[in-house]
């Protein structure tokens, strides 16, 4: 899987644009002159010392001339905040610095790092297995595709390294396919317009023989235990995004979460959550959108009836993968728990 990495190249805004977000109190008060980056650091980690809303980071990105590279960000880099014509902007400087009283001396060098070194946009391990295993598929997709029947010596769980038997129509030049499990089915609450079903991917497996309906397999992956009925699908991964442009919509987006991975009931910082939006809606990777805790509807003991309280913010989310009418998404910061059926909102 590709490294993902958080993209800051400034974006071709008008000065105009600049200008209004940055008179806007873009920058925190307790924002520091310079940060020092250091390993395990996140750009949004580091955009969040300076900035109120740290996916706008791109937007006051000064590119440095000096760097041939002024997209990627390192340990050792110095993130500094400075004033170019009267206004506030982001720079990176990646020269050495040395400490106060330093005998070392400064001579011409260039320090060169390999790009897989570059600080991540979030903590990639922790949506790694998202990002290759979970997939919105259409029922269309799982008739007729071939399914586990058992392990080898009539075993009805498998993983890495055992033998299994699947029954089915294999394709002739696929070898790989990847297992998953059918989970969630999603219809919209209002039309009832099926949007796709959740399939959690188990792991992978590559064809050894057919005889007649028959395959042997291998298990070459496990993410969790192979089950009877786990069902194939070929290895034809769908390209993900190698680099995030985070940025709000172009025009309005009304979303809703349906769902969160890992079964958990409350939804809080970097939880992956599925999105009832998709690219049918124009919905883009890195969109990003404020989350909202719906209000509940109390009783009224002094005039009567039920009052519908406002919503809440409570987050913030990026969308890192789109199918046709789902999305899955992360959430970036969380002030209290989420829930399934909150709402999301341009930022």
């Amino acid at each position: 899987m590709k490294k993902m990495i958080f993209a800051v190249l400034a974006l071709s805004l008008s000065l105009a644009s600049v200008n209004t977000w940055a008179e806007s109190s873009a920058f925190k008060s307790s924002s520091p002159d310079e940060y020092v980056v250091v390993k395990g650091d996140t750009l949004w980690g580091i955009s969040e010392k300076f900035l109120q809303s740290p996916w706008m980071w791109p937007e006051i990105w000064h590119a440095n001339p000096d760097i041939d590279n002024p997209h990627l960000i390192f340990p050792g880099d110095v993130v500094r905040l400075v004033y170019i014509d009267g206004q506030p902007r982001l720079t990176v400087d990646r020269t050495v610095r040395l400490r106060p009283n330093s005998d070392a001396k400064l001579s011409p060098t260039i320090r060169v790092q390999a790009i897989e070194d570059a600080i991540p946009a979030v903590p990639l391990d922790r949506i790694a297995n998202y990002l290759s295993r979970s997939r919105i598929v259409m029922p269309d997709e799982l008739k007729g595709a071939p399914y586990i029947l058992a392990g080898s010596e009539h075993r009805l769980v498998v993983g890495k390294g055992d033998t299994a038997y699947a029954r089915g129509s294999f394709d002739d030049d696929v070898d790989n396919y990847n297992v998953f499990r059918e989970g969630e089915t999603f219809t919209d609450k209002k039309t009832k317009e099926l949007l796709g079903i959740h399939a959690l991917g188990v792991g992978g497996v590559r064809l050894d023989t057919v005889d007649g309906e028959v395959g042997r397999l291998l298990v070459t992956r496990s993410n969790e235990e192979i089950r009877a009925g786990d069902v194939l699908l070929p290895a034809r991964e769908r390209s993900i995004e190698s680099i995030f442009y985070p940025s709000a919509p172009d025009f309005p987006i009304e979303a809703e979460i349906l769902a969160v991975e890992g079964g958990v009931s409350k939804i809080g910082k970097m939880d992956v959550v599925i999105v009832n939006r998709g690219e049918r809606e124009g919905l883009e990777v890195g969109n990003v959108f404020e989350v909202f805790v719906r209000g509940e509807l109390v009783d009224d003991r002094v005039a009567g009836g039920r009052v519908q309280l406002p919503d809440e913010r409570a987050g913030l989310l990026m969308i890192f993968r789109t199918f046709d009418k789902l999305s899955f998404g992360i959430v970036m910061e969380a002030t209290r728990p989420m829930g399934v059926g909150d709402a999301l909102r341009n930022p």
